[in-house]
């Protein structure tokens, strides 16, 4: 089957309501699993505070303040009580025959993502290349952990409409965005913690794994990852910080990924509007000194004490903890792998080779441009097309190639 016959195939036979979805003739079950965030809690919306690891209780709460004119309250919901990120489903891809699985490999998707649809062709190349097992398991607020009116298109081209009444020189704004920029914009710190809900609750999902406790897969798995955009972000700080040992062996594969957060472009009408990408750059590039003296949270949660706060904010400003970051990358180079893309404007090639590289360039990551030939972006790097179908074809399999060598 072709890249497009596959992606339609999967794309109807996907439901995350469903139990189990087997596929035969793809030799292929898919599993959906129920899983329940233990620390939402460290969301915007608490009345107070308190971090259990070093009993610590935090007074103030600037999180809830907003300067903004302009906020809709279908979006301004208080994010810890938000129970569709709490209470989810992630699945599995898994060969039909097989036991617990011994290998796996976790796959972390892009910002603003609301549908597994594209990933699912990805999760089955994957499987077939390395004959791990692959697990789809979705950020804080994105994909099935988002309340689906934020992507019901007539309400956010309503609020997207108020929006440019308010921001007429927006660039970028679309229906697609406007939940996520509209949040972003209001509470850039959002971007943090749901980050770290997102990172607690990995190593709850690895947890699992790892004491016995998950019905698919064995509790002596080897577990990899293969990361999309902002995924990588994610994934990059999981490796660095390498919590109770247990990604010291762990080998990443990054697609269109892996620079600082200051060297990204997300302005597109899939990602965020403008006006979210200078709240966001204001916050954590420009003034986070500032915002750090009047929230002793986040300044808590950057310290030396939360190693994964701490690489989050090297994993910055490209001058900031520069030593910091590169000795860490030093010891990692063997365990990263990186393709990018030639036109990909959101994650430049020449940026991800400075990130990664070090200032030196002496970095041994490896780090491969291509190109493909056939009008694509960051968000669709694969277009289903019938007119560029075996060009699709030859370069879906090119970059699945590369990441199944190095994952397997």
């Amino acid at each position: 089957m072709s890249y497009s016959e596959e992606y339609i195939l999967l794309a109807e036979k996907f439901n995350q309501e469903q139990e189990s979805i087997i596929l035969k003739s793809e030799k292929l079950k898919i599993y959906n699993l129920p899983f329940e965030s233990f620390d939402y809690n460290i969301l915007p919306g608490e009345d107070s505070y308190r971090c259990n690891y070093h009993n610590i209780t935090f007074k103030s709460n600037p999180d809830v303040e907003s300067s903004l004119k302009f906020e809709n309250e279908l979006l301004n919901v208080a994010d810890s009580k938000i129970q569709e990120n709490i209470h989810f489903k992630y699945s599995v891809f898994k060969n039909l025959k097989s036991s617990k699985s011994k290998k796996v490999i976790i796959l972390f998707h892009g910002l603003n993502e609301k549908s597994w649809e594209k990933y699912l062709v990805w999760a089955k190349k994957l499987l077939e290349l390395t004959g791990k097992s692959v697990v789809l398991f979705p950020l804080a607020f994105h994909m099935n952990r988002a309340p689906k009116i934020w992507s019901d298109p007539r309400l956010m081209k309503k609020i997207c409409k108020e929006r440019l009444k308010f921001f007429p020189n927006i660039v970028s704004a679309s229906f697609a965005n406007t939940a996520m920029s509209t949040r972003l914009q209001s509470h850039p710190q959002r971007f943090l913690w749901s980050g770290m809900q997102s990172y607690y609750d990995v190593i709850q999902l690895v947890t699992e794994i790892k004491d016995g406790n998950h019905p698919l897969i064995h509790q002596d798995a080897s577990i990899d990852f293969f990361a999309y955009s902002i995924g990588a972000f994610l994934s990059q700080i999981l490796i660095m910080t390498n919590p109770t040992n247990f990604f010291k062996d762990t080998k990443l594969f990054i697609f269109c990924g892996g620079p600082l957060l200051k060297k990204m472009s997300a302005v597109s009408k899939y990602i965020l509007d403008s006006e979210a990408n200078i709240a966001l750059y204001s916050y954590f590039i420009e003034h986070l000194d500032k915002e750090m003296k009047r929230d002793e949270r986040l300044t808590h949660y950057f310290s030396k004490l939360h190693p994964a706060g701490k690489y989050f904010r090297c994993m910055l400003d490209y001058h900031k903890m520069k030593k910091f970051r590169e000795k860490r990358l030093k010891k990692l180079c063997k365990q990263i792998e990186v393709v990018t893309l030639k036109k990909d404007k959101v994650i430049p090639h020449y940026e991800v080779v400075n990130s990664l590289k070090g200032e030196d360039g002496k970095i041994p990551i490896k780090i491969r441009k291509i190109d493909f030939p056939y009008e694509y972006n960051h968000v669709i790097p694969f277009p289903i097309s019938d007119k560029f179908q075996k060009e699709v074809n030859r370069s879906f399999e090119k970059v699945f190639r590369y990441a199944a060598k190095f994952l397997k």
